[in-house]
């Protein structure tokens, strides 16, 4: 690997781990899409999503260009390294929830207490245990087997349709993943009703779905410059 392959492929890794660590940390947040237009939803359908649909597709993203330029194993220790740092964010949060918090942290805030801004604080923090442990079990299986489908596919077709394996890798990855960390993080974390998690799952992915579409060009994009670039 010369040394403008070894800056882009280090590139792409920050990425990559910046995304993950991010939607393991916005992910707790769910919002809602088109209310005004769609108040009670679609077919009975409200469009609820987790706030990860905006970062995790990237890594899909990531991992595929990686894939394509640099090979499955390279790929792979981009899945490793999003683990672990997933991991120890994880480690560090749970440490810091834990401190026992100052007077000095109420000075400007708009909290009247030390107990309202810390329980505003673990408000937003205290989920991340069951949503990484969700998250990361649906990561590992789906980004695995993303890696497997793009390269399966990539030699079935020799090395043709770059676009091909680009979709249907994301999507067959993306409906793991969907159904994984749902379940687990609203149905075990949360504790909602069955029909409300199928319902985000569903919105989730097509949600998905549709950015695994967008990115197809993209893919095209990055692998073209940065294979021009690093030979």
């Amino acid at each position: 690997m010369n040394e403008n392959s070894a800056k882009i492929y280090s590139i792409l890794m920050t990425i990559f781990v910046v995304m993950l660590v991010l939607t393991n940390i916005i992910g707790t947040k769910i919002f809602v899409l088109f209310e005004d237009t769609f108040p009670d939803g679609l077919f009975g359908f409200p469009f609820a999503l987790t706030a990860g649909i905006i970062t995790y597709p990237i890594t899909f993203l990531v991992t595929d260009i990686t894939s394509e330029v640099y090979g499955k194993k390279k790929a792979s220790l981009l899945v490793l390294c999003g683990f672990f740092c997933s991991m120890l964010s994880l480690i560090i949060i749970t440490i810091v929830i834990n401190l026992n918090p100052s007077e000095v942290w109420l000075g400007g805030s708009p909290y009247n207490t030390i107990d309202e801004i810390n329980q505003a604080f673990n408000s937003v923090f205290s989920l991340p245990g069951i949503l990484i442990t969700g998250s990361m079990t649906a990561y590992l299986i789906a980004q695995l087997i993303d890696i497997r489908i793009f390269h399966l596919i990539k030699k079935i077709t020799n090395s043709k349709y770059l676009w091909l394996r680009n979709n249907l890798s994301t999507m067959f990855s993306q409906l793991i993943d969907t159904i994984i960390v749902n379940s687990i993080f609203l149905g075990f974390g949360m504790g909602l009703d069955i029909v409300i998690i199928i319902q985000i799952i569903i919105c989730n992915y097509v949600i998905k779905l549709l950015f695994a579409f967008i990115d197809t060009p993209l893919v095209y994009i990055f692998v073209y410059y940065i294979k021009k670039y690093i030979t």
